[in-house]
């Protein structure tokens, strides 16, 4: 009998030390704190795109209390620029900064979700990630990859990038050669010309040195600092091929699926803000750089002849059906984006598009 006695309770002992345990166990997963590092593809100190970056870190830092903690490398400090999405998948570092097109030879419907040539502008894409379905769908394409995305900023819709020559007809693309990536270079690639895929560093050596005949990058405030107004004579408008490229920050899926629920909260909230933070950076900052590239830098600014821009957007058409045409995941991805683009448009073409015709006249750059 005392055996028994004795044998019970150690068994209530044991129980009672097992739901301890377990008890204490979310308490200690939740004091637990991350030590990680991000790589991106931008160069050091680029604005808004690095430094948002380096903004998302700081600000989940705040936010966490401290709980993670995250150094930022830019591109090739760590791992080269186009090597950002590899190194995620791995494991080799818990995050990443960059845009889904980089990753289109390993990804191919990834670039539906950066830029896509006569798409959506931000606030239609953030629409369709928010409110459209097209987040869970981009996490559904990286999900093979071990990877876990968030939309990060937003570069507004983009210039349509820097020529040495004029470009009257459509004629005018053949043999040219352009650093532009994604979807827009495959349409290039279509009106005949060379698509030239280079990382920022090396852009305005290439162009100066004739290495590449044309370049797009993204906007005023950006190409005045990356000074290609010295090496091109003709500033085009406006970017048909990226009317609002998304930048995203992506996860280690295996790592981020394993943080406390509330600590994967505080990402997708400071990934929110810091999409909300970059675009109104660049709207704030394009006008003023325009004007200056204008006034004191007398570049010429031009606006694409209709006729080539009727003429891009069927090769776009042609394009995106041959892109989805290749794999099913971006036929699915093609499919949804273009549903979701109409029920959007529908409202856009009796909302957004008559205000802004109607309150153009109304600003004017200075002479």
């Amino acid at each position: 009998m005392k055996r028994r006695d004795f044998l019970k309770q150690a068994g209530i002992g044991a129980a009672a030390a097992v739901a301890a345990t377990a008890a204490s166990a979310p308490s200690a997963r939740a004091a637990q704190t991350y030590s990680w590092k991000m790589v991106t593809t931008w160069p050091p100190n680029l604005p808004v795109l690095q430094t948002g970056a380096e903004r998302f870190a700081k600000r989940l830092e705040e936010v966490t209390g401290g709980r993670i903690k995250i150094q930022v490398f830019a591109a090739g400090e760590l791992v080269p620029a186009l090597g950002v999405f590899d190194a995620v998948s791995a494991g080799t570092v818990e995050c990443g900064s960059g845009a889904g097109y980089y990753w289109a030879g390993k990804v191919p419907a990834a670039q539906w979700f950066s830029a896509v040539p006569f798409g959506f502008n931000p606030q239609g894409i953030n629409t369709w990630f928010y409110a459209g379905g097209g987040l869970k769908l981009w996490e559904e394409v990286y999900a093979p990859f071990n990877v876990v995305p968030r939309p990060q900023g937003n570069t507004g819709v983009q210039m349509g990038g820097w020529f040495r020559k004029e470009i009257k007809t459509i004629q005018d693309f053949k043999g040219l050669k352009m650093r532009i990536p994604g979807l827009g270079g495959k349409v290039l690639a279509k009106a005949g010309g060379t698509v030239v895929l280079l990382p920022g560093g090396e852009i305005f050596t290439s162009l100066e040195r004739g290495v590449i005949d044309a370049t797009e990058w993204v906007g005023p405030m950006h190409d005045l600092r990356m000074g290609f107004y010295k090496a091109a004579k003709y500033y085009y408008y406006p970017g048909w091929h990226e009317p609002g490229t998304c930048l995203e920050v992506i996860f280690n899926k295996k790592i981020y699926d394993g943080l406390p629920k509330d600590l994967q909260m505080a990402i997708d909230a400071v990934a929110v803000e810091t999409n909300t933070w970059s675009l109104s950076e660049f709207e704030a900052g394009n006008g003023a750089a325009l004007q200056e590239l204008i006034t004191q830098h007398k570049v010429n600014l031009v606006r694409f002849p209709d006729e080539v821009l009727e003429d891009l957007r069927k090769l776009s058409k042609e394009v995106l059906e041959e892109e989805a045409a290749k794999d099913p995941m971006s036929r699915k991805v093609h499919e949804a984006f273009k549903k979701f683009k109409e029920q959007v448009g529908v409202w856009g073409s009796v909302s957004e598009s008559p205000y802004y015709s109607l309150i153009a006249d109304k600003y004017s750059l200075k002479s």
